[in-house]
């Protein structure tokens, strides 16, 4: 067992790939604190990973002033007969939302859900977590962003500024715990096949749930930095990232809806 994955916060525990993680957590040993929305999916999450699991909460992360409570109780919960002070050893911030682009354009409400959901929530997060960890000495972050943050597109702008900001916030937060031993992951990940893209059209390059559950598990054992899950995005997105917009806005596979 990897010692820095001991006793873990998944929140967002209830999203497919998080529920993944989870499980494969669970078999290898770690006390879990699972957060989620959905009470009978949280059940069943927490039900799959057995008496790995020593506690759950069912909340809404975009209730921004109740972050810093779901974070202390989970340190807390995790640390009853650990041996160890409260606290714990990895957090993981799962929870998404693609939203709807032409909505988002529309309604200035739907896009600010869309921000609150793929940024202001994890950042209302990461804020006491990072504190925690950063007087800790230890531990690591794990946030799933999105390569959809990596170029602005018009298919889904909306959901890709928020995962951009995310990225960058990230990369601040990195280099801040980096001489306090503690590190942040943050997973890129490319199209998934899982429930929030059920309404998308499937090509090759959608990844499965469970295979991007162990890239994930396998950046973390690694340590920490910005990790493109699967793994060809980095290619991919290195030339998107290449072509100028002025080309961008040519090419129907890149500019259209």
């Amino acid at each position: 067992m990897n010692p820095s994955c001991e006793r873990v916060v998944v929140f967002g525990a209830t999203s497919a790939i998080a529920a993944e993680v989870a499980g494969v957590l669970a078999a290898r040993g770690a006390r879990l604190f699972l957060v989620g929305r959905d009470a009978g999916k949280l059940t069943a999450v927490a039900r799959r990973c057995g008496t790995a699991v020593v506690g759950t909460r069912v909340a809404d992360l975009i209730d921004l002033a109740a972050a810093p409570g779901l974070v202390d109780e989970a340190a807390r919960v995790l640390g009853v007969g650990s041996g160890l002070p409260d606290g714990f050893d990895l957090a993981v911030i799962a929870q998404g939302w693609l939203g709807d682009q032409l909505e988002s354009e529309r309604d200035g409400a739907h896009a600010r859900a869309v921000l609150e959901t793929n940024l202001l929530s994890a950042v209302a997060l990461l804020v006491p977590i990072a504190n925690r960890l950063e007087a800790q000495g230890s531990g690591h972050v794990v946030v799933l962003s999105s390569v959809a943050g990596q170029r602005g597109r018009p298919r889904n702008y909306t959901y890709g500024a928020a995962k951009a900001g995310l990225t960058v916030y990230l990369q601040g937060l990195r280099t801040r715990l980096f001489p306090r031993g503690v590190r942040v992951s943050t997973i890129l990940l490319g199209p998934v096949d899982t429930p929030m893209t059920a309404g998308h059209r499937k090509h090759i390059l959608f990844g499965r749930s469970d295979r991007v559950a162990a890239e994930i598990l396998r950046a973390v054992d690694r340590g920490g930095g910005e990790v493109f899950v699967p793994w060809f995005w980095r290619y991919i997105m290195a030339g998107v990232q290449a072509t100028p917009e002025s080309v961008v806005q040519r090419l129907p596979f890149l500019s259209g809806r």
